[in-house]
């Protein structure tokens, strides 16, 4: 079965303890949100936008692990927001016909919707086809769609594996019989806040303009958190 063949379906994640913490000593959770958060928009308490993204329940902190950044130099990147900022946390692979192309479209239309805002917001995409993905091709394509995205490549297979748990991401690559390359891999993607917290999970499908609404929703609450 090829990709194109293979049913690509969003993981939400499952609760799952953190196996390596720093600092902060939080207990991990990954929990399964639910329901969908109603939140105020703006100043006018009158008007509320329905997220379309899953808001954990509980608290999923993902800063403590690395990968390193084929971007600058294989330093190790931090799944950490800029301050008053979010970090969206994508895995896929450049080879992807299909689910990371349309994926990564619909994310670019998103943040040139939010204009100026769209500087508060970073992306980062990890490869979970590293043998092909070599870091120059995974910088580009990611680059391609965000210039100044994040591209994260590992060698270990153990250290991707560590930090997909972290954030509920399943993926897997093997090879048929005729030598073809298949992978498969969860489509969601993530919004980490400058405390190192998920804060909302996308699944595979959304539209742009939802995207760019919960955008501009999250960072309010973070400019309010903040102040």
């Amino acid at each position: 079965m090829t990709e194109s063949t293979r049913s690509l379906r969003s993981v939400n994640p499952i609760t799952r303890p953190s196996r390596l913490r720093r600092g902060r000593g939080r207990r991990a959770l990954v929990v399964v949100p639910l329901v969908l958060a109603l939140a105020s928009c703006g100043s006018d308490s009158s008007v509320t936008h329905e997220l379309v993204g899953y808001r954990p329940s509980g608290q999923q902190v993902v800063d403590t692990m690395t990968l390193p950044e084929a971007s600058n130099g294989a330093a190790p990147f931090e799944f950490v927001a800029p301050a008053g900022g979010l970090l969206i946390v994508y895995f896929g692979y450049t080879s992807c016909p299909d689910v990371c192309p349309t994926t990564l479209a619909m994310l670019k239309s998103a943040l040139t919707t939010l204009g100026d805002d769209a500087s508060r917001v970073s992306l980062a995409m990890a490869t979970v086809d590293p043998n092909r993905d070599t870091g120059e091709i995974l910088t580009g394509y990611v680059q391609s769609f965000v210039p100044t995205a994040h591209a994260l490549r590992t060698d270990q297979p153990d250290d991707l594996q560590a930090v997909a748990d972290l954030f509920g991401v399943s993926y897997d690559v093997s090879t048929a019989d005729d030598g073809t390359i298949e992978v498969s891999h969860s489509g969601a993607m993530y919004v980490v806040n400058d405390q190192g917290d998920v804060v909302l999970t996308w699944p595979f499908g959304v539209v742009s303009a939802d995207v760019a609404a919960d955008l501009e929703l999250l960072l309010d609450e973070a400019q309010a958190a903040a102040a």
